[in-house]
């Protein structure tokens, strides 16, 4: 299965792999920001299997791990770089030595900076999608940042570029923009804005799925009461967070997981395999991108492609469970 990112024309498994788990913890306000227990010679294990399974496409940020996923994909992808599209993401200021997040810049200057900095970690001359790492920005600061990315890819640093937020208004200003051509949003079973899908297919904007599998919660592999990592980042008391409470699984949408398994897991699909087939059927622009460990999670989503969308009729029927 494939899927072609927008109007860039550039191709790219129906499938992605997010890389924000293999790299590391970093912090935030002394709070972690990251995933607990990531290996760094098994995530270039499974980036190897997924590479060889078929995934051509691979979405990281310059933040994640404060730079380490970035420099962990870099060395999985020596000698493998021609087969691959890689998408990375800027905005977010971090220090690489102490691990720490905090502030935002999409200045001229400092998007150049970060780019530099990526290419090094990345190990690569040119970055295939990049993408603006802040929720929103301010009108004038819209205006110089969008004519960098133009400039950036006018020099061939950058093939296309996107933003990841779930802002309508952010789509509606890609979509001005002729030379952008990505949206990433939160998507998954649970929760999507049809308003924000819809106006992709519109204006042929590839969107891709953040969160499909909710941060973990629909892989099945979690319980009423389980008690997440504290050193994981859905271990801690976060406002935005919907899939974890207090760090524990939100029991409602669990509940709501349980109403739809039998129907994700028809066709021999696993339950991870059924919610990465919903949001294919949901639209011809969702490529999801969901995160990875180790190679049998690696080569339990690229068999995903292998079984194709949910049926017309498992829609309807997950939709009326569902509301």
């Amino acid at each position: 299965m494939q899927r072609t990112l927008g109007r860039s024309g550039i191709t790219v498994s129906a499938l992605g792999l997010g890389c924000w788990p293999m790299g590391g913890v970093a912090y935030r306000d002394e709070k972690p920001d990251g995933y607990a227990g990531a290996d760094d010679r098994e995530s270039i294990r499974a980036i190897h299997a997924a590479i060889d399974a078929g995934i051509t496409f691979f979405d990281v940020a310059d933040c994640y791990g404060a730079g380490h996923g970035e420099e962990v994909l870099g060395e999985a992808l020596e000698g493998r770089r021609h087969r691959v599209v890689i998408a990375t993401k800027f905005g977010n200021l971090f220090n690489e030595s102490t691990r720490t997040l905090q502030g935002e810049n999409v200045s001229p200057g400092y998007i150049r900076r970060a780019l530099e900095a990526s290419l090094r970690r990345l190990k690569t001359d040119y970055i295939d999608v990049y993408q603006i790492h802040t929720w929103s920005m301010n009108l004038a600061d819209a205006g110089p940042c969008l004519e960098t990315l133009d400039a950036l890819v006018d020099e061939g640093k950058i093939r296309t570029y996107g933003w990841s937020t779930d802002l309508l208004e952010g789509a509606m200003l890609i979509a001005s923009r002729p030379k952008a051509s990505v949206m990433q949003y939160q998507c998954n079973i649970l929760f999507h804005d049809d308003r924000l899908i819809r106006y992709c297919e519109e204006h042929r904007l590839a969107g891709l799925n953040r969160s499909p599998l909710g941060m973990g919660l629909l892989s099945g592999k979690y319980r009423p009461g389980d008690r997440m990592p504290e050193g994981d980042i859905r271990g801690q008391r976060i406002e935005w967070m919907q899939y974890y409470r207090d760090g524990r699984p939100n029991e409602e949408l669990l509940k709501k997981l349980e109403a739809v398994r039998e129907i994700l897991t028809r066709g021999g699909r696993t339950l991870v395999q059924g919610a990465i087939a919903w949001l294919w059927a949901k639209s011809p622009v969702n490529i999801p991108i969901p995160g990875f460990k180790n190679t049998q999670q690696a080569l339990e989503l690229a068999g995903a492609m292998e079984k194709g969308p949910l049926t017309p009729e498992d829609m309807a029927e997950i939709e009326t469970l569902l509301g």
